[in-house]
């Protein structure tokens, strides 16, 4: 049996219409493909997530080992079936029982064309799972299950209250089903980390996440990352791929994926803002110029628009082929990829602020925002 690595790599991207992104940062999702300590201190957290701290501290090296009961019966195996063959699988949590149904939460790659899924308990009971809703750009799904043999539910925290150095832990099945119910422990190494990832060949999307060191590996895709407390604080997503780089997990904050949890439970699509543009970075200079636009060389970020939607916000705005955006709401665009981000935390009927650049004069102007259709 080889592994075929699923890889995420930043370049092409379309806001709302289509547009190209550049640079080579290579992320992997974790799913496996198959056919192929306590601190004793009085903390106060800045916006970094650092801690800030004066007096002595003390390390109780007591390990998790009462926390990962806390998740270990919630955590599940997901094995992904297409048309009757074997074709990756994942890990996910129960985060809801509810009458006959549990719910649980995973990445939406690691469900993603399933015929049918098979989900296996930490018992190794098994039973099948039906996906209620998925979302590529969130990389979330909810799978539904019988409550019958569900005996554990999931504790949901927040990463908002981790701090930078805080011990955390994952549970999932690494590799392969053999390993699952895997606990690795490791720190948290960063927050609000900006990566951009190839959602298919045509569309790039830039996600907010969790840095951790803790092993995670091909098939912990969806599993619960948690605090020293055993309370979910993330899901597991990807990983970056280099053969230098170790230890550079990332996962989707807890929070983030609970405030679209009601939708996905329903399955309903979700509604994404559009603006009305097809664009290109401003590096993807040869495109640029392939649609008769020349730049300022003086421009070194930003997006170029190449075209605009009749009847679209943009045009009504008074866009025009060959403005480069630079701001939304005065927060600096540097990629097409972080403009489709900054679209996507407003919602449609917004108006928003659009900083650009035209013959060489900044100018903003006004968009209201309206649903992206197809």
């Amino acid at each position: 049996m080889r592994e075929k690595l699923v890889k995420l790599i930043g370049l092409l991207l379309i806001v709302g219409i289509a547009g190209s992104g550049g640079g080579y940062i290579t992320y992997q999702f974790l799913e496996k493909k198959l056919s192929e300590s306590n601190t004793i201190v009085e903390k106060t957290t800045n916006t970094t997530g650092v801690v800030k701290c004066s007096n002595d501290i003390k390390l109780d090296e007591t390990g998790i080992a009462t926390s990962v009961g806390k998740i270990y019966d919630a955590t599940v195996t997901i094995q992904n079936y297409q048309n009757g063959r074997l074709t990756s699988s994942g890990s996910g949590f129960i985060y809801k029982k509810e009458g006959e149904y549990a719910y649980l939460l995973t990445n939406h790659h690691v469900v993603d064309k399933a015929t049918k899924l098979l989900i296996t308990l930490s018992n190794d009971d098994q039973i099948e799972g039906e996906v209620l809703g998925s979302d590529e750009y969130l990389d979330l799904a909810v799978v539904r299950v019988s409550s019958e043999k569900i005996t554990q539910i999931a504790t949901i925290g927040t990463s908002e209250n981790s701090n930078i150095g805080d011990t955390v832990f994952t549970v999932g099945t690494p590799i392969g089903y053999e390993y699952r119910g895997s606990v690795t422990k490791g720190t948290l190494s960063g927050k609000n980390r900006m990566v951009t990832v190839s959602i298919n060949a045509n569309s790039d999307w830039v996600m907010n996440v969790l840095q951790v060191d803790a092993a995670i590996n091909p098939g912990n895709s969806g599993g619960p990352l948690l605090n020293a407390q055993g309370e979910v604080i993330g899901i597991n997503s990807l990983k970056l791929v280099e053969d230098e780089i170790e230890g550079m997990g990332f996962a989707i904050p807890i929070e983030y994926a609970m405030k679209y949890i009601d939708d996905l439970e329903a399955g309903r699509e979700l509604e994404r803002p559009f603006i009305g543009i097809t664009m290109l970075n401003v590096t993807d200079s040869y495109r640029v110029y392939q649609y008769g636009i020349r730049l300022d060389p003086e421009i070194e970020e930003g997006v170029v628009v190449t075209g605009v939607s009749t009847g679209s916000g943009a045009e009504q705005a008074g866009l025009k082929k060959g403005d480069v955006i630079t701001a939304v709401n005065g927060t600096s665009v540097s990629n097409a990829a972080y403009l489709k981000y900054l679209l996507y935390q407003h919602e449609v009927g917004d108006t928003i602020e659009i900083t650009y650049i035209r013959d060489q004069k900044q100018k903003t102007v006004e968009i209201t925002l309206t649903k992206l259709e197809g």
